[in-house]
């Protein structure tokens, strides 16, 4: 499985989704910027607050030639929408980046949801999807079984990193400077007797998870509980959302748990080739 990064990493996207259908595009002469449209192509090149471009990789993307577009990425870090590294690359800043994020994690969650739909049904149980917002994991989507005994989750809730599945196979799987910022932000707050709050034992654990390929809460989040979560992989390929199933412990049994943990990586395996395959158009260059 693949192992945590020591050292910042830079991410390039292989392919830039764009806001836009060419239909709702303006034509020239119908009040359309040819200056602003470059802008926003150059934004639309930052997926996430993690991809980190230099200006000949912004060039190749977007094609306008270096002066231009030096001249466009100093407007925008002087406005305050792109952060310049020491190093010359540039970087979405905090003003923008929240939106990006959300963008991103609707296009995952419609891609992701027939899956999750399928898996919930496999077993009569939920299913949810949690997304990866910068240091905070978030649920985006949820699939509700009919049972009378169940799991609820509320989208938008923020889920702990070290004591849920989905939070703890989301977190194990980061370059190990995001891993301390994610912990350090939530903390490691004692909800079971089972929950894991020794940051040693904790990383030994999230060596398991990525050994594995999927993570277990059994009544470390809340008692009578048990949840399994698988990671997501995008295009580059990193670990930017989860998939999960939960169940009470009243309904597993050994043959089951081996059921359900086994077709949920095939839900995680085919949901990620979904994300993965998805053909996101490239920025297109405007004149």
């Amino acid at each position: 499985m693949l192992e945590p990064s020591t050292k910042p990493r830079r991410r390039r996207p292989k392919s830039i989704r764009r806001v836009h259908v060419a239909s709702s595009v303006p034509k020239a002469g119908e009040n359309f910027s040819k200056a602003v449209q470059r802008a926003l192509d150059v934004l639309e090149c930052f997926p996430d607050g993690q991809t980190n471009l230099s200006l000949m990789e912004i060039s190749q993307l977007v094609g306008f030639n270096e002066s231009t577009l030096f001249r466009i990425l100093s407007t925008l870090e002087g406005r305050g929408y792109l952060q310049r590294h020491v190093d010359g690359s540039y970087k979405l800043a905090p003003k923008l980046l929240f939106g990006k994020l959300y963008e991103r994690s609707e296009w995952i969650r419609e891609l992701v949801h027939p899956f999750m739909v399928r898996l919930s049904q496999a077993f009569n149980e939920s299913t949810s999807l949690k997304f990866l917002f910068e240091d905070k994991i978030q649920v985006v989507d949820f699939v509700h079984a009919f049972q009378e005994i169940g799991q609820t989750i509320h989208i938008g809730k923020i889920i702990a990193p070290h004591c849920t599945s989905s939070g703890k196979v989301i977190t194990a799987f980061q370059p190990k400077e995001l891993v301390d910022r994610i912990l350090q932000c939530y903390g490691l707050h004692k909800r079971t007797q089972n929950t894991i709050t020794d940051p040693q034992a904790l990383m030994k654990e999230f060596e398991q998870i990525r050994q594995k390929g999927y993570a277990v809460d059994r009544e470390e989040s809340h008692y009578g509980g048990c949840c399994f979560a698988c990671p997501l992989f995008d295009q580059r390929p990193l670990v930017i959302a989860a998939v999960s199933i939960c169940s009470p412990l009243i309904r597993m049994n050994p043959q089951r748990e081996a059921d359900m943990i086994q077709a949920l990586i095939d839900t995680a395996q085919q949901a990620s080739s979904a994300i993965q395959s998805a053909v996101l158009p490239k920025v297109t260059r405007t004149g």
